[in-house]
């Protein structure tokens, strides 16, 4: 099996409400959409974020451990970007979005520059600036250290 990943879903309360944050508030790109039940967003080249109403993902794929556990799963989703700048900026963003601040973005122990944010569903944005990150012509991702 090959290394790929084309799509990432997310079990969310409210189909609408993540529309709105995704689309709205943040500007993303629609895909495909079934009012209520599954909203499909382009991600990068080839991958897509899927927001599934987490009752429906129940049905299909059994007990998920979603919202029983606390506010928030064991998932983080990351954004690599090309400066502290683009951290503030993203963040910034996400909070005008209707996101929960997590973490301030800052200057970080290995050499970077990240802050957290949560969705409307409680999943946590980790926006990185690492100085070692690349992505190569092939789509290889590079790290590097980054100090």
């Amino acid at each position: 099996m090959k290394p790929l990943v084309t799509a990432v879903t997310l079990g969310v309360r409210d189909v609408r409400a993540s529309r709105n944050f995704y689309i709205e508030g943040l500007g993303w790109q629609p895909l495909f959409a079934e009012e209520g039940e599954i909203l499909f967003l382009q991600i990068a080249h080839g991958q897509m974020l899927a927001l599934w109403n987490v009752e429906s993902m129940r049905r299909e794929y059994g007990d998920v451990g979603h919202h029983e556990s606390g506010p928030a799963v064991p998932v983080s989703l990351g954004q690599n970007v090309d400066s502290p700048g683009e951290v503030d900026e993203a963040i910034r963003q996400a909070l005008a979005a209707g996101a929960t601040l997590v973490s301030e973005a800052r200057y970080q122990p290995w050499g970077g520059y990240s802050g957290c944010f949560a969705d409307p569903d409680g999943y946590r944005w980790d926006i990185v600036f690492n100085p070692g990150f690349s992505i190569g012509d092939d789509g290889t991702v590079h790290l590097g250290p980054a100090a």
